[in-house]
Order: structure tokens, then C-alpha cells, then sequence
């Protein structure tokens, strides 16, 4: 039980000295002494006699006349409101009743049961004293909580010092309306008379002493209120603060494991140097770091996407694994055929592509397969996205794998928004530092948010990033004639995947339409076949401007039965 002495004089004096500078009202009998008039004899009377000790214990007996073949119970709060959010607390003990009845005193509250007859009961209550400016008072709810209407309350106080004010309240809790009779004796007592009390009201006595006439023992309960669990006090700004710091450090720290890929995509880069040239002058297409078309689109974005598939196939056939065929009809649709069984030479991702569009074992083997086809049936493509993502690792462009990274993260994210929920009831209903439970749930809610940000690149990683900023520049200026005759188509089909998952098919197609494509001593491109011929008579493989126009759709159409799957995401980068 919190013990707030500050917060006690502060409430005694917002809420006793209105109560007790209340006038008394004057004698209903006009003269200075109590009425005389007997209780009905079927009625409940009560006279309750109060003696202050000076330990500052309050000794009350009272005496209770319930009329034949009826039977009354009383209830008394012990914690009673003084205001939204703060409580007196009072403490009984020693009670005892003589007659027919018996009493219950708990931390809560006293209970008094009694039958018909005359009883008395007494006990003693502690925390009934407080001081209040230069003076004190001694405060008690002298009846209230009967079962039953009464007739009339009588109540005498006797204080160790002449009482100097007296101030009774009656009617139903937290109104405000005077006792019927309330004065000072000159034998220092005090008395107080209500005439007929009605079941559940009260009638509270506050009787005005000198100072220092009795230890003050009044006991106050700070209650809970949302204003006051979430007030910003210095314990609760200190908490801020601290978290303030904390998720400051945590950004600061993010920054500096970022911070290369940062500085790699706010730089200004320029084309880089993927055109190689052997000893016997031939050019060929190399990539920075020796990056493979789908490992590109994982390295940069994080994710693996339909358009790192995508641009997987493409390399395949570039690379002589597989062939594509145009074939014709009302509808456009296209064949892959195995070229060359998967060897050593393709990564594990690879191969788990090459298997997925043409598996060499099993009841689903084959060689060749449709677009059309796989989008009906639909492909498993989650060895694809496993093994890819192990493979960005194993290449030592990522520290851990980017989506593992980020689930963990949002997970761990997530794990601290709840229990700051938890954290903030907890905080709430015990203290005033609910402020930092928000500020836990915030951080979590950060946390989670931040977590497609946490996988880390490794500083090969980083410079990848800057060095496909410069292919990507590559594949936006580059032109045919740049290149010899004879290696254009090769370096043209080697660059096209990377200009298919990098977003720049359009242009690198554009740019090398009216590429000759037999000018290396073959007839058209190696990897792509057409079943049909333009009017012209000319092969939309040998043709490079009419490839580029049909290219566009077989993309659409492979990303389609990839999209099928549902494995990945389906956005073009």
C-alpha cells in the first residue's frame, strides 16, 4: 500500500477545509442541546460515542436498538475517496459486539450484523488525524452503509484538547448537506444529531483541534487514473530519455552497418568496364564480380522476385542449356527445350531452375515443355528461392540470409511491441511511469517496421551494389558500335538477362534492333528460334528488330507461369 505524505496534506487540504469551515446549522429545537424526543419503538436508532486517545486512536462505541422480528447490517468503506485519484485509508481492529450480532473487519471494510434488540459495539480505527495548516482534525464516518432506514443518529466526540470546530455531513455519499444538529459543549465535547438517515446514506463527523493535540496518523492511497499513469514526471522523462538514446544508438548503428550501400547508391557512378577482350582481339561480356542475372536482382533488392527467375531462364539459354522456340498460332506461346543437361558449371539455384522447368527424373521428366503448360500446372519454386538466397550468402555478398534477417528482426519487433503492451497495463495500474511502456511499444513497433532494413551486405556487397549501378549505366548507353561486327550478337544475347531483371530490356532491344545477327558466320541468334516467317520472308530470329517486337511478350508470358507458383513476389524491378 503506497504511503504518499506529500500527496496526503495536499488532499486534506483541498478537501478538509471546505468540510470543516461549513457553519453548523442551528438547533431544529432552537436551544443549545440535543432533541430529547424518543425513537419510534419500531424503528432503528443509533448513538455512537467516539473518545480521541492520544495515541491518536479513535475508540467508537456504538449502541443500536433494532426493533423485534427485524434484523440490520451495516458496511463501512475503509477507503474512501477523497479525490479522482487519491484515497483515504482507514484501519479498524479490536471490534467486538455485545447483544445479538457480530462484526467482520477486513482491510477493505468493517461489516456489522445484528438482530433484533439492543447491542452495542465497539472497536478502534486508526488513521483518522491529519494535519491541516496549523491545526488538525479528526475525521470519521460516524453511521452509514445500514441495510435500513434509521430514525436517529446521535453522536458525542471527546478529544484529549476543546475542540475548536465541528462539521457533520449526512445524506448519500459526496453531498454536501449539513446534519441536523452540530455544536460544541463546553466540557469539550462535541455532538452531533440527524433525524431519520436514510439505507446507503451516510453522516460524516470532523471535528477541529489545536495542533499537536494527537500524533497525526491519516493515511492516504494514490489511485489509479489514465492522467496520472501517463504523466510525464521525472522518472517517467528519465525512462524517455534513456529509450530516446537507446533507438537513437540503434539507428546510428544501423547507419554504420548501411551506411556503404548508402554511400554506394548516392554516388555518381559511370558505365563500368564488362567488355573484355581475349588475346586474339575477340570482346565478350564479363560481369562485375562475376554476378549471375538472378544473384543481381537479390543483391540489390533483398528479395528474391519472379524477374530473377526470369532473367535465370533467359541466361540459361543464352548459355546454350536450353533453346526457346516462338511458336506460331492465334495465340502466341513458346517451348523450352533441353539443349544440355545441367553440369558443374551452374549454381545451385540454377540447377534448381533448369529442373523446375524440364525435371530429368520422375513421372513429370521431359525436354521440352510450353508456357502455356507450366502456367496450367503450375511450378514449385521454392528450391529456387531457397537455394538463391543461400547462394548470396555463399558468395559472401550477405552476413546471414536477408530473409531470415528480416523475419527474425520483425519477429524480435514484434515480440517487444507486445510485451510493452503488457508492460504499459502493468505500469498503469501500478505506477506513474506508463509513459515508458508506450515507449517500449514504440521501439517494438520501430523494430518491426526497420526489419526489411536489417539484412547487412558485407563490404564485397556493398561494392557490388555501386558496380551494378555502373552495369545498369552500361546497358543505358552502351551501342552496337562499341563493338566489332563479329562479337555484337554475343555481347548482345550475354547482356541481354542483366538488362531483363535490371529493368533495361526495352532500350537494350531498342538499341540493337538493326544488329545484324548473321554477321558472326551465323544464321540469326543461337539461342532463340522462330517457327514462322514475316511476309517478307524473314525468321523473327534473324530479324533482331522483329525479335525485339515479340521478346517483350515471351517475358510477360514466363513471368505469368512463374507468378503462378506464388512462391515470389511478381514486381519487375
Amino acid at each position: 500500500m503506497l504511503r504518499n505524505w506529500g500527496a496526503a496534506a495536499a488532499a486534506v487540504l483541498v478537501t478538509a477545509a471546505g468540510f470543516v469551515l461549513s457553519p453548523p446549522p442551528p438547533s431544529p429545537t432552537g436551544d443549545a442541546g440535543p432533541s430529547t424526543s424518543a425513537a419510534l419503538p419500531d424503528a432503528v436508532a443509533v448513538d455512537v460515542k467516539l473518545r480521541l486517545e492520544r495515541d491518536g486512536k479513535l475508540t467508537v462505541t456504538e449502541q443500536v436498538t433494532v426493533p423485534v422480528g427485524r434484523s440490520v447490517t451495516r458496511t463501512v468503506p475503509l477507503r474512501q475517496a477523497v479525490r479522482d485519484d487519491l484515497d483515504r485509508v482507514f484501519s479498524v481492529s479490536d471490534a467486538t459486539v455485545e447483544g445479538k450480532g457480530r462484526v467482520e473487519v477486513t482491510e477493505e471494510r468493517l461489516t456489522v450484523q445484528l438482530d433484533a434488540g439492543t447491542s452495542t459495539v465497539r472497536y478502534k480505527v486508526d488513521g483518522v488525524v491529519a494535519d491541516v495548516d496549523d491545526k488538525q482534525e479528526m475525521r470519521w464516518q460516524v453511521s452509514g452503509g445500514w441495510s435500513v432506514d434509521l430514525d436517529k443518529i446521535t453522536v458525542s466526540a471527546v478529544s484529549p484538547n476543546p475542540p475548536k470546530s465541528i462539521t457533520c455531513l449526512a445524506g448519500p455519499p459526496g453531498s454536501t448537506g449539513a446534519c441536523d444538529l452540530s455544536q460544541i459543549e463546553s466540557r469539550q465535547v462535541a455532538r452531533a444529531q440527524e433525524i431519520g438517515l436514510k439505507a446507503g446514506h451516510r453522516m460524516d463527523l470532523a471535528v477541529g483541534m489545536e495542533a499537536g493535540t494527537v500524533p497525526a496518523n491519516a493515511r492516504f492511497d494514490e489511485t489509479f487514473t489514465l492522467a496520472r499513469a501517463f504523466a510525464l514526471t521525472p522518472v517517467s522523462g528519465a525512462a524517455l530519455g534513456g529509450l530516446t538514446l537507446l533507438l537513437l544508438g540503434g539507428v546510428a548503428l544501423l547507419w554504420w552497418a548501411r551506411g556503404r550501400d548508402a554511400r554506394a547508391l548516392a554516388t555518381d557512378i559511370g558505365p563500368v568496364d564488362v567488355l573484355v577482350a581475349d588475346d586474339a582481339g575477340r570482346v565478350g561480356f564479363a560481369s562485375p564480380d562475376g554476378v549471375l542475372p538472378g544473384q543481381v536482382g537479390t543483391v540489390v533488392d533483398e528479395h528474391v522476385d519472379v524477374v530473377d527467375v526470369a532473367a535465370t531462364v533467359v541466361d540459361l539459354a543464352v548459355r546454350n542449356y536450353v533453346w526457346i522456340e516462338e511458336i506460331p498460332g492465334s495465340a502466341p506461346d513458346w517451348r523450352v527445350v533441353r539443349r544440355n543437361p545441367a553440369d558443374e558449371h551452374l549454381r545451385r539455384y540454377e540447377r534448381a531452375v533448369y529442373e523446375a522447368l524440364l525435371p530429368s527424373s520422375g513421372e513429370h521428366a521431359r525436354d521440352h515443355v510450353l508456357l502455356s503448360e507450366l502456367r496450367a500446372a503450375g511450378l514449385d519454386l521454392t528450391a529456387v528461392r531457397e537455394a538463391l538466397y543461400a547462394d548470396v550468402v555463399d558468395a559472401h555478398w550477405f552476413q546471414r540470409r536477408p530473409d531470415a534477417e528480416r523475419s527474425r528482426w520483425w519477429w524480435v519487433g514484434t515480440g517487444i511491441g507486445v510485451a510493452g503492451v503488457a508492460l504499459t497495463v502493468v505500469l498503469a495500474l501500478t505506477t506513474q511511469v506508463a509513459l515508458l511502456g508506450l515507449a517500449v511499444i514504440v521501439g517494438g513497433v520501430a523494430l518491426a517496421v526497420g526489419s526489411r532494413w536489417m539484412p547487412a551486405r558485407t563490404g564485397r556487397g556493398s561494392a557490388l551494389i555501386e558496380q551494378v549501378r555502373g552495369l545498369r549505366e552500361y546497358l543505358r548507353t552502351a551501342t552496337p558500335e562499341q563493338i566489332p561486327p563479329a562479337d555484337r550478337e554475343m555481347v548482345f544475347s550475354r547482356s541481354l538477362p542483366y538488362a531483363v531483371v535490371l529493368g533495361e530490356a526495352d532500350r537494350w532491344l531498342e538499341a540493337f534492333a538493326s544488329l545484324d545477327a548473321g554477321a558472326d558466320g551465323t544464321p540469326g541468334l543461337y539461342w532463340y528460334g522462330a517457327g514462322t516467317t514475316d511476309t517478307d520472308g524473314t525468321n523473327a530470329a534473324d530479324d533482331l528488330r522483329r525479335f525485339a517486337g515479340h521478346f517483350p511478350a515471351f517475358l510477360a508470358a514466363l513471368d505469368g507461369a512463374l507468378a503462378q507458383a506464388g512462391h515470389l513476389r511478381s514486381l519487375r524491378s
